[in-house]
């Protein structure tokens, strides 16, 4: 008796099987987030209200962009954001490092330590503006007792960034703790063990042996890191609303203000302003992608 022969799916079952678990999560990306980038790429080339009929004008809301003060101001505050917003990673690898100890009341510490990732932004940025209050703020009340200050660090066009990014560090510092302490319980003990025997201790124990096994964590927190610098909206609008004068704006910002906010409905304008979002955004995370990549292969 010839064997039957088995159906094209039997034949690939193993292929076929994981891309058919993996379809819906595809779909709904496709839907949700690959064909919106390619609507913005193409709604960026047209004049339009949200209303009325639009109109192609090419390449002119990017021209426009080149001599655009505000859009400038809110680049460069991109800028700052990026890289004063990665202090996040070494700052929520110390403290896990700090935290994977067994001494007593750890959970305690780690319960404190992991609270500011569970507050709302909006509550992070209601609770910084009171704390940078020139009247009644704790920073002030602090920098009183070695006779400094009063410090208006929200009011002032040089400062208001930097105490921005600040608030945004206490929460995404967390976050990133979490992230290390989670790949602190994956490190190998027997590397560990064996490092101890050949000598290394200390930094050489941490930058040898226990960072390289933490890359997968590291490569989650440069990415979350570098996507919430670049989307920090909610504490911009709860602690300045873009001020004073404008000078604590972002791209996110900015693209809302020209979008959807009493100064704009230009759709196309805020389209553009969010393509260059993206595109910054899409030059970080695929350095780091392929230098991840990298890596692999030369293993």
């Amino acid at each position: 008796m010839p064997k039957p022969r088995r159906s094209w799916y039997k034949r690939n079952e193993i292929a076929v099987t994981p891309w058919l678990f993996l379809a819906p999560a595809i779909l709904f990306f496709m839907v949700y987030v690959i064909i919106p980038i390619f609507q913005s790429f193409n709604l960026s080339l047209y004049r339009w209200d949200g209303l009325g009929a639009a109109e192609y004008i090419g390449m002119a809301n990017y021209e426009e962009l080149l001599a655009d003060r505000a859009f400038e101001t809110s680049l460069w505050n991109n800028l700052k954001w990026l890289l004063l917003y990665l202090l996040a990673i070494p700052g929520g690898l110390f403290i896990a490092l700090l935290l994977n100890q067994t001494v007593a009341g750890i959970r305690l510490y780690k319960s404190l330590f992991f609270f500011p990732f569970v507050i709302s932004q909006i509550v992070v940025g209601l609770v910084f503006t009171w704390f940078y209050d020139p009247t009644f703020g704790l920073l002030n009340v602090m920098l009183g007792w070695f006779g400094l200050g009063p410090l208006n660090v929200l009011g002032d066009p040089d400062l208001v960034t930097y105490g921005i990014i600040a608030a945004g560090l206490w929460p995404q510092t967390a976050y990133c703790m979490i992230l290390y302490l989670t790949g602190l319980n994956a490190v190998d003990p027997e590397q560990i063990e064996a490092a101890r025997l050949d000598g290394a201790k200390g930094w050489r124990m941490l930058w040898y042996v226990i960072i390289p096994q933490l890359k997968p964590a590291t490569f989650i927190a440069f990415v979350v890191t570098i996507i919430g610098a670049l989307r920090s909206f909610d504490l911009i609008s709860i602690m300045t609303n873009g001020g004073p004068f404008g000078s604590s704006r972002v791209l996110s910002f900015y693209m809302f203000e020209k979008a959807l906010s009493e100064y704009g409905f230009r759709m196309g304008y805020g389209a553009a302003i969010a393509v260059v979002l993206f595109l910054i955004m899409l030059v970080f995370i695929a350095y780091f992608l392929f230098s991840m990549y990298q890596e692999e292969k030369e293993r």
